[in-house]
């Protein structure tokens, strides 16, 4: 089972623990692959000047069985960038599941694959120096059903809250895809089963 992981210049380097969570899952489930997707290949800078390298860009990446959208600074940016939405659009089409984390939902918004479903995306900030992305979301996507949520399970679109909670949408592709067993497992030699209950006692989980 193939992972994509698509980033860009400005991603925050704390949604890169989508790979995290995946690097620890594969201990668990070593069928597991996992690449990096950015809209050209080589390096890619993320906020605050961690660099990283894409291993494919969109015009030459595979199908993969799961697309995951990160969030960070740069979103905005990539929300006007024609190629990106383009590759989205083209990749729901096709059997892959696509999922965004934090600000990653921003962009699936604006490529338009989310209008008519539910989703979610960060929601805390800085008080008094930006808008919260969920309101945003709410506001400029009205034929999105944005909701506070640990995630939304749509399907074939998946879309998860702020920061953090990108350890937990990874989870629950584990779980969706592998079983709970190997979630669960996951989250264990993570040491993240005591956060992992927290944030689903306190957060809504909305599979549609």
């Amino acid at each position: 089972m193939h992972f994509g992981i698509f980033i860009y210049d400005g991603v925050e380097p704390i949604d890169l623990a989508t790979f995290g969570v995946l690097s620890m899952a594969r201990r668990v489930a070593p069928q597991l692959r996992i690449s990096t997707i950015a809209p050209k290949p080589g390096p890619v800078r993320l906020a605050n000047d961690l660099e990283v390298n894409a291993n494919f860009g969109i015009a030459d990446a595979p199908q993969f069985d799961v697309l995951i959208v990160t969030g960070g600074p740069g979103w905005e940016a990539q929300c006007q960038h024609p190629p990106t939405l383009d590759y989205l659009r083209r990749t729901t089409k096709k059997d892959t599941i696509v999922a965004s984390v934090c600000t990653g939902g921003m962009i699936l918004a604006a490529s338009g694959v989310l209008d008519g479903l539910g989703a979610t995306t960060k929601k805390e900030v800085i008080e008094g120096r930006e808008i919260p992305p969920l309101q945003r979301m709410r506001k400029e996507y009205p034929k999105i059903d944005a909701q506070t949520a640990l995630l939304v399970d749509s399907g074939r679109i998946i879309t998860g809250g702020g920061v953090t909670l990108c350890i937990d949408l990874t989870l629950h592709l584990l779980e969706r895809l592998l079983g709970t067993d190997v979630a669960a497992e996951t989250a264990r030699i993570m040491e993240y089963t005591t956060a992992r209950k927290a944030n689903r006692t306190q957060l809504q989980t909305i599979v549609r």
